[in-house]
C-alpha cells in the first residue's frame, strides 16, 4: 500500500510540474531515462548476482553459516567476507537484504556490509600510495574493528523494534 501512496503522490507531482513548467520537466524526464539506461546494466548484474546466489545457497545453508546459531564464528566470517570483498554498494545492500529474507542474522550481515563499506583490503595498495602504509593499516583495522560495534548496534536496534 505504501509503494502505491509514493506512485500516486510523484505522479501527481510530475503533472505539477508539467504544468508549471513543460521545458523543464521533459528535460528532468529525459535526465531520468538517461540515469535510468545508465544504471540498467548495474541493476541487471545485481539481480543476476542475487539470482546465482540464491540457486547455490539455500535458506538452510545461509542460516546456517549467518544465523542465529552460527555465533561469533559467523560474525567474523562475515566481516573478513566483506573486509577482502570488492562489493559496491547497490549491490551490497540488496544481497543483504536477500540473506536476511533467507535466514541470515542482522549481527553478520551488520558485520560484512560494515566492513565492505568501511574496510579496503582490496584497495590497500592505493591507500599506501596516498596515505602511506601506517595511516592505512592503523585505519584499516579500526574501521574493521569498528565494524563490530556497529554489527552489534544494529543488532540491538533491529531486536529493541
Amino acid at each position: 500500500m505504501y509503494d502505491v501512496l509514493v506512485y500516486i503522490i510523484a505522479f501527481i507531482l510530475l503533472i505539477v510540474s508539467f504544468v508549471k513548467d513543460k521545458k523543464k520537466t521533459k528535460q528532468a524526464m529525459m535526465k531520468a531515462k538517461k540515469s535510468i539506461l545508465n544504471i540498467l546494466p548495474e541493476l541487471v548484474g545485481v539481480i543476476i548476482i542475487i539470482g546465482v546466489i540464491l540457486s547455490l545457497l539455500n535458506p538452510q545453508t545461509i542460516s546456517k553459516l549467518l544465523g542465529e546459531g552460527s555465533g561469533i564464528l559467523g560474525v567474523v566470517s562475515a566481516a573478513v567476507v566483506g573486509a577482502i570483498t570488492l562489493i559496491p554498494g547497490f549491490i551490497a545492500f540488496p544481497l543483504a537484504a536477500m540473506l536476511l529474507e533467507n535466514g541470515a542474522n542482522y549481527l553478520p550481515i551488520g558485520a560484512f556490509v560494515s566492513t565492505l563499506m568501511m574496510v579496503g583490503i582490496a584497495t590497500l595498495p592505493v591507500e599506501f600510495k596516498y596515505f602511506g602504509k601506517k595511516l592505512a593499516i592503523f585505519r584499516n583495522l579500526l574501521a574493521f574493528g569498528f565494524s563490530f560495534v556497529i554489527a552489534y548496534i544494529i543488532n540491538l536496534v533491529v531486536n529493541v523494534l
